[in-house]
């Protein structure tokens, strides 16, 4: 798939396990693996960096072979899913740090095309999660509220 704002191609990706049913040694049943999503996001932890921790720490490949669901269906059954989608979340925390830059280097153009760039990425993912039902109709970014948000 191809960058957004360069002219380049991208070449890293991810693959997921080839098999489709659950392996012999992965010892957790649907229920326990729902209850350490739960656990992990109790802790504050992201989908992704659950994903990441139950993969690392307790040898759980992928979620979907056992549970048949995503960790992020899991927490939205849980109701533990965070009002704003992770990468929107990510995406404002960046946009924080450039503007905090941005504060203290007045003269630093790059920085400020990247402060562009980012709100207009921002702008563009939340057009989207709009027409998905996932935010509602009446949100609004504005970069006076970004540290608002993620509090």
């Amino acid at each position: 798939m191809a960058r957004m704002h360069s002219r380049k191609k991208g070449k890293a990706k991810s693959t997921k396990p080839l098999k489709s049913n659950k392996a012999i040694w992965e010892r957790y049943t649907e229920k326990e693996v729902s209850l350490l999503i739960e656990k992990l996001a109790k802790q504050g932890k992201t989908s992704s960096e659950i994903g990441i921790a139950l993969r690392d720490a307790y040898g759980i490949p992928d979620v979907k072979l056992i549970s048949k669901k995503s960790i992020t269906t899991i927490l939205k059954e849980k109701k533990i899913y965070p009002n704003l989608p992770e990468d929107v979340v990510a995406l404002i925390k960046k946009l924080i740090k450039i503007m905090e830059h941005t504060e203290t280097n007045k003269h630093d153009q790059p920085s400020i095309r990247g402060l562009t760039l980012t709100e207009s990425k921002i702008k563009r993912l939340s057009k989207y999660y709009k027409k998905r039902g996932i935010l509602p109709e009446n949100w609004r970014f504005s970069k006076t509220n970004a540290k608002l948000l993620i509090e």
